[in-house]
């Protein structure tokens, strides 16, 4: 009965964490459906281990989606 319901349940997508230390240098990496909540984790289009101990690539990280109110209104033309 539990696999029947998890075939309707919509799960978020894997997205890739990378932990940044204080000179910028990866740390760790991480796959997980949210944003770690302690510590300097940016989310980043795709792991590669070959970071760790090394500053991020310059077009590594994740552009954030900005939502905007629901309560604002149109410009007018």
């Amino acid at each position: 009965m539990l696999f029947l319901l998890s075939l309707f349940n919509a799960r978020q997508p894997m997205r890739h964490f990378v932990l940044l230390d204080t000179q910028e240098r990866c740390c760790a990496l991480r796959h997980s459906r949210e944003q770690p909540s302690s510590g300097n984790w940016i989310e980043v289009g795709e792991a590669c281990i070959s970071w760790l101990g090394h500053p991020l690539p310059a077009g590594a990280r994740v552009t954030p989606v900005v939502k905007h109110a629901q309560s604002a209104r149109p410009l007018a033309a």
